[in-house]
């Protein structure tokens, strides 16, 4: 589904935040991205997205150049949602959600009862849907971005890239974001790439996880793989333990000093 190849980005200042990644997301996985601040996890994402050009190497999804692509073909087949986002005018939540239906619409064509249906199934999946007809001003952080993520899921793109998408939201919700966004690429074959702080959660819901440091990739795989004891203490720089959890292995990662 998703294909990166070789991948470098330097900032114009001089920076260098991504070396030579490369993966291969198939397709209806969950992919989280995690690593230390600044180890170029939101630059992968907006590189992945088609939002930064590489210095080097190219990105592909479903074997197509991502940089070949127009962008009305590239919102169809890319969901973004970025760590903040810029309100500029004081749309409703419903309208809000129903511009994730524009790459789905001729020009000047209006949404019909079909997009209607699926912007109120993506509220009512993120929980949102008795805020429909208020002011995405009048809502806290949190509250806009499980709206986000209801836009975000009415573009019905195959590919979803998330830039630390709960960051904002309490456990409760984080829970279920992950659930649903599981579900999903399970049962409708969504591929999900997402940036996460939170090595546990990485753990309980993604298929892979990818362990970033330094603009490079230090491992990609399974949780209980790539979330090792020595691995994260050495990428993190602290002291931190890893136990494995049932049949399944899932990996709990705690700081060692509380235990």
């Amino acid at each position: 589904m998703l294909t990166v190849n070789d991948i470098s980005y330097t900032y114009p200042t001089g920076t260098r935040a991504l070396s030579e990644v490369t993966l291969d997301v198939p397709r209806g996985a969950c992919v989280g991205v995690v690593g230390p601040n600044g180890s170029g996890k939101t630059t992968l994402i907006k590189v992945m997205a088609g939002l930064l050009q590489p210095t080097g190497g190219n990105v592909q999804v479903n074997a197509q150049p991502l940089a070949a692509l127009a962008h009305r073909a590239r919102a169809q087949l890319i969901g973004y949602v970025p760590q903040e986002t810029v309100l500029p005018f004081d749309f409703s939540v419903l309208e809000y959600v129903l511009m994730g239906r524009a790459p789905h619409l001729g020009m000047f064509a209006f949404e019909g009862a079909r997009d209607l249906r699926i912007a109120h199934e993506a509220l009512r999946a993120t929980d949102t849907a008795h805020f429909a007809r208020r002011a995405m001003f009048e809502l806290s952080g949190g509250e806009r971005q499980r709206v986000i993520l209801a836009r975000a899921l009415a573009q019905e793109a195959p590919l979803m890239l998330l830039d630390e998408p709960t960051s904002m939201l309490d456990i409760r919700h984080q829970v279920e974001f992950y659930r649903l966004l599981t579900a999903r690429c399970r049962e409708q074959q969504l591929t999900a790439v997402t940036t996460l702080h939170d090595l546990n959660l990485a753990a309980l819901f993604c298929d892979r996880v990818v362990l970033m440091c330094g603009g490079k990739v230090v491992a990609y795989g399974p949780p209980h793989e790539v979330f090792t004891t020595a691995r994260l203490n050495e990428v993190f720089a602290t002291a931190l333990d890893v136990t494995m959890r049932g049949a399944l292995q899932i990996p709990i990662i705690l700081p060692s000093a509380i235990l």
